[in-house]
């Protein structure tokens, strides 16, 4: 029987790990979440994603979390996966981009913040014509071999109501050009055919095993 290789999944998103399980599942690993390694949430780890890119706060999650790791037993996985996504508004100067999970500047968490986001995205864009919209997703595996990263993005644009009550963050709100309707309304599997997310984390896991 072959053994999965096990991957530590580097966030405490719900919305994230919903997604993100069944994706390397069938690239053939065996995801971890920090709860299953017992990984507490620690103060210093709302800092971690303090730069200006994608890339670079997707490549901080995953060596912080790589070294956090590492001071468990010899048990810990020795890979490790994080992303850092957003939505980028072209009206909106590509915002709210890397801020996309904290826009509002609201200290909620899970439904109510999306829902403070999401009010704002609506009035930042009352009477606006251009909606277009896309997804971002940089996703990075650190491990002790060293680092490797993907993007990924989708196409779409911003709607005035909320369609659809799947997915997380914006998604009720972001029509898809190629699903020709919101990834709120979108099954997981639809959503997964097209996703930045699923499409970042396919590029990476090609890399990852070609040694790039």
């Amino acid at each position: 029987m072959t053994v999965r290789p096990a991957l530590l999944i580097a966030t405490r998103s719900a919305g994230k790990l919903r997604e993100l399980g069944p994706m390397l599942r069938a690239g053939g690993f065996e995801p971890l979440t920090l709860d299953d390694l017992g990984l507490a949430p620690a103060p210093e780890e709302d800092s971690v994603e303090a730069f200006e890119t994608f890339e670079e706060n997707a490549l901080a999650k995953a060596r912080y979390y790589l070294e956090r790791a590492k001071s468990l037993d010899a048990r810990a996985p020795a890979l490790v996966l994080a992303d850092d996504s957003g939505l980028e508004v072209l009206a909106l100067g590509g915002a709210p981009g890397v801020r996309s999970k904290r826009w509002s500047g609201s200290a909620l968490e899970g439904q109510a913040l999306d829902d403070a986001n999401n009010a704002k995205l609506v009035a930042a864009l009352r009477g606006v014509a251009d909606r277009s919209a896309r997804y971002v997703c940089v996703a990075a595996i650190a491990s002790l071999r060293g680092e490797v990263r993907a993007r990924g993005e989708c196409g779409g644009m911003i709607l005035d109501a909320p369609r659809g009550a799947n997915g997380f963050g914006y998604d009720p709100f972001f029509y898809s050009e190629e699903l020709q309707k919101t990834f709120g309304e979108a099954t997981r599997a639809e959503k997964e055919a097209v996703s930045h997310r699923a499409r970042a984390v396919a590029a990476l896991l090609d890399a990852f095993r070609s040694g790039k």
